[in-house]
């Protein structure tokens, strides 16, 4: 395992400003998203400013502003796919 500067503040920080970036570029407030996700807007609201959810909820908003599918790759895998993404700039530019 490589040596990573980043911890779970970082990482789950740097989810929290990309879905927001998201859902401001889909033009949604969070009243709007909440509804779309079945995420309370409150919470929505908490994990913007502070990176703090639970993963199922995470999982609610991915799922309503950006592809499940980019995350499920990170669990699978293949015999070409031999790294590992070693930066959450990295999964969010799906460079991986």
């Amino acid at each position: 395992m490589k040596f990573s500067l980043l911890d779970d503040t970082d990482v789950s920080q740097a989810f929290a400003a990309h879905l927001r970036g998201l859902r401001e570029q889909a033009k949604l407030s969070r009243q709007a998203l909440a509804q779309r996700s079945c995420v309370p807007a409150p919470t929505i609201k908490k994990f913007e400013l502070s990176g703090q959810i639970s993963f199922r909820q995470l999982l609610l908003l991915w799922q309503s502003l950006d592809s499940l599918d980019r995350l499920y790759r990170l669990t699978q895998l293949s015999e070409d796919r031999t790294v590992l993404p070693t930066s959450i700039e990295e999964v969010l530019k799906d460079e991986f």
